[in-house]
């Protein structure tokens, strides 16, 4: 699978959240679970922009789908 986000990005997610070491595993796992919420919140901020006749997707959007996932 070919993904979006680098590892190298989780590894720091991960120390910046206080981990002191990261292992791969756990840096793969968190990189697959942030690119699948990342691609359903988009699917839904596409929508909603969508919905109100816009072809641009703005921030708005977003953070309304990202709100509408509980985050």
């Amino acid at each position: 699978m070919k993904y979006e986000v680098g590892i190298a990005a989780m590894y720091r997610i991960l120390k910046k959240a206080g981990a002191e070491r990261v292992s791969e595993e756990s840096a793969a796992e968190l990189r697959r679970v942030v690119e699948g919420a990342a691609e359903v919140i988009a699917g839904d901020a596409v929508r909603m922009a969508s919905h109100a006749g816009r072809k641009t997707v703005r921030a708005e959007d977003v953070r309304m789908a990202s709100r509408d996932r509980g985050s």
